[in-house]
């Protein structure tokens, strides 16, 4: 009797959660159902958050009128054009990049174009350098060139730099930049014009004299060069454009935000210095930035032979930041 009344009950548990399940699938099928009913007094949601969400990517605007170095760019030539607009998108569409070069502007600008006044070469220049090496001073392209100005080392040595075991003043900023003005007033003086110089600076003056002379032309936008020669003019506008007009092609980045000039404190050395480090040191400095302000010296010593003279650079943090070193006698 027991089991049977057990078997009732089970049985009837059983219906009993039947009916629960059934009821609740119910009330889900009519919440479905009331909500997918749209209130025809009331306007649909979806249609403004998909335009909302719409992004569009727009072409970037080139100028009606472009020189480089005083020197009038034929954008009414489609190809001219065409070629301006592909760098310029290149440059406009990357972000990180481009925004670094914005921000290191006055740094760099600050010491390049007080160089290029002096030697007579035009201020458009410094956007050659920027684009030559995005002012990392420790780069060094695959075919060995280095430095901002990116000398391959007989051209570097062939225009007044030294390179040697303890020396490589492809990384003296303001000394490679002498140096590059040299060349390019060299190249002037073959070509005549600032276009073909910036073109020659990439491919070399033999290799520009070459297609100049098969091609019997020396009008830059004329020839038919290699790929990297052939953007390398249009890159070079297209920084000159972005970079020195942010807002217009929309980046902002304040006087603030973009990186300072820091003070430096020059000392003259004529004799050698066996420890960088402890030199550094006594100068109230840590190596790390005795070598970022002077990253043309390649050791951690200067033997200095032939004692030349040399101008080691000492930044002046002030504000920038602060070191508290013990004033100790360092024997250099």
């Amino acid at each position: 009797m027991e089991d049977l009344n057990s078997l009732k009950n089970r049985i009837n548990l059983s219906k009993l959660i039947v009916f629960l399940y059934v009821i609740a699938f119910g009330i889900i099928v009519c919440g479905l159902f009331f909500c997918s009913q749209t209130d025809p007094a009331k306007p649909s949601n979806t249609e403004p958050l998909a335009e909302a969400r719409e992004v569009y990517l727009t072409p970037v605007t080139l100028p009606d009128k472009l020189e480089f170095a005083n020197e009038s760019v034929p954008l009414s030539n489609f190809d001219v054009r065409e070629s301006l607009d592909r760098e310029m998108l290149s440059v406009a569409n990357f972000h990180s990049q481009t925004l670094l070069y914005i921000k290191k502007t006055n740094r760099y600008f600050a010491v390049i174009e007080p160089i290029l006044r002096k030697n007579g070469v035009p201020n458009d220049f410094k956007f050659l350098a920027m684009a030559e090496s995005g002012f990392l001073d420790k780069i060094v392209s695959p075919a060995g060139a280095a430095g901002i100005w990116q000398f391959m080392k007989g051209a570097a040595i062939e225009n007044g730099l030294e390179i040697n075991e303890e020396v490589d003043e492809r990384y003296n900023f303001e000394k490679s930049t002498e140096a590059a003005c040299k060349f390019l007033k060299t190249a002037y003086s073959k070509y005549g014009n600032w276009t073909m110089v910036a073109a020659s600076y990439n491919a070399g003056v033999s290799g520009i004299k070459r297609q100049e002379e098969f091609q019997n032309s020396n009008n830059y936008y004329d020839l038919l060069l290699n790929e990297e020669t052939s953007r390398y003019l249009f890159r070079i506008l297209a920084l000159k454009l972005i970079v020195g007009d942010p807002i217009k092609y929309g980046f902002k980045v304040t006087e603030q935000e973009k990186y300072p000039i820091i003070p430096v404190r020059e000392i003259k050395v004529a004799e050698s210095i066996k420890n960088l480090a402890d030199f550094a040191r006594s100068n109230t400095i840590n190596y790390k930035l005795f070598k970022q302000f002077n990253p043309w010296l390649k050791q951690t010593y200067l033997r200095n032979p032939k004692q030349k003279n040399y101008t080691l650079k000492i930044p002046e943090l002030g504000k920038y930041r602060s070191f508290v070193f013990a004033d100790q006698p360092v024997d250099h």
